[in-house]
């Protein structure tokens, strides 16, 4: 599947600062409100160590990472379900995502004015009532589309199941807290944040930072975050709390032309993953090669994993884990 995800909050977050970092994409990032007039969407790799391992092992000629669709909404207000500051409009773009991530301020900053013009008092109740207003938004959004289906339903009783429609407060939400640099080494806030928002996960970002880390590799991007103790950057936190939000996981096929990552459900069955190929993989399944990911990196070659007996042969109701290596057997003319 190709994972894409809805990126929203309220005016003067951070979040087409942010956006401009996950992408590299030179979104409009200007203090004041709309400055995303359309939505700002970029596609960028999912960061996999293990891709570059393998590449190694098989010696490939190409290597190709899933992908993740990120979509950059413009900035919400209170009554944007009903089309105060251009909000209506892009609430439809929302309906379109797997998930979503709502951008949350979580500093103090007077040269950057707040959404509803307040002064800065405290940080904690102050994210409670943004995180309040997008919520109430699109509740209401909802309210709205379940009352015009209801209309329609009057005069087609099957329209519901003709046409399914995703609720905007249905889909999983990741809330991104923008915090100033010392909030990103303050646990006693971080964890006062993520109480706020459970069960939903929760990261934390430095948006002026991840600005500074757009030319560093992964590598770098790594170094420079530990003196804040920070494990990954914006995209690998997000990526992270967006397959666990949604249970997704990857399987990796790999070979001398091409090593690639594919996304699937977690609780796939072979004959599934192999489907996120190609669905004639699916249809005509036969089988699968499977060894993990660990094995292949300890042992060095497929080779040897098949001389450990670490290479498995599994049929139809095999449950894909994560870090599989697969190669499928199928039969196209089945």
């Amino acid at each position: 599947m190709n994972l894409k995800i809805g990126i929203i909050g309220l005016p003067n977050v951070g979040k087409s600062t942010l956006f401009n970092a996950l992408t590299n994409a030179g979104a409009l990032a200007a203090n004041y409100p709309f400055a995303t007039i359309e939505p700002n969407v970029g596609i960028v790799p999912v960061p996999d160590d293990r891709l570059d391992v393998l590449g190694k092992i098989y010696d490939t000629e190409k290597i190709v990472p899933a992908t993740v669709e990120f979509v950059d909404i413009a900035g919400l207000v209170a009554g944007a379900s009903k089309g105060e500051g251009l909000g209506n409009k892009f609430l439809a773009h929302i309906r379109e995502c797997h998930a979503i991530c709502h951008v949350v301020r979580a500093f103090k900053n007077d040269d950057i004015v707040r959404a509803d013009s307040q002064p800065e008092t405290d940080i904690l109740s102050q994210a409670k009532d943004d995180i309040d207003i997008i919520n109430l938004e699109l509740t209401l959004a909802d309210e709205e589309t379940k009352a015009k289906i209801a209309e329609k339903s009057r005069k087609n009783p099957k329209f519901a199941e003709e046409n399914p429609i995703p609720f905007l407060t249905e889909k999983p939400v990741i809330y991104m807290f923008n915090v100033d640099e010392q909030g990103l080494i303050d646990d006693s806030l971080k964890s006062a944040l993520e109480t706020l928002v459970k069960p939903s996960k929760a990261v934390f970002v430095n948006a002026k930072l991840e600005e500074e880390m757009a030319d560093m590799n992964r590598a770098e991007r790594k170094e420079f975050l530990e003196s804040y103790h920070v494990q990954d950057d914006a995209l690998g936190e997000l990526i992270k709390a967006a397959y666990d939000s949604l249970g997704l996981q990857s399987f990796l096929t790999a070979g001398k032309k091409e090593v690639r990552a594919w996304t699937i459900k977690k609780g796939a069955t072979a004959p599934e993953a192999a489907g996120a190929i190609h669905s004639d993989f699916e249809k005509g399944f036969i089988a699968a090669q499977v060894c993990s990911f660990a094995d292949l990196e300890t042992l060095g070659s497929e080779k040897a994993v098949k001389e450990a007996g670490k290479m498995r042969t599994e049929g139809k109701t095999y449950i894909m884990r994560d870090g599989d290596v697969v190669e499928f057997r199928f039969n196209v003319s089945k």
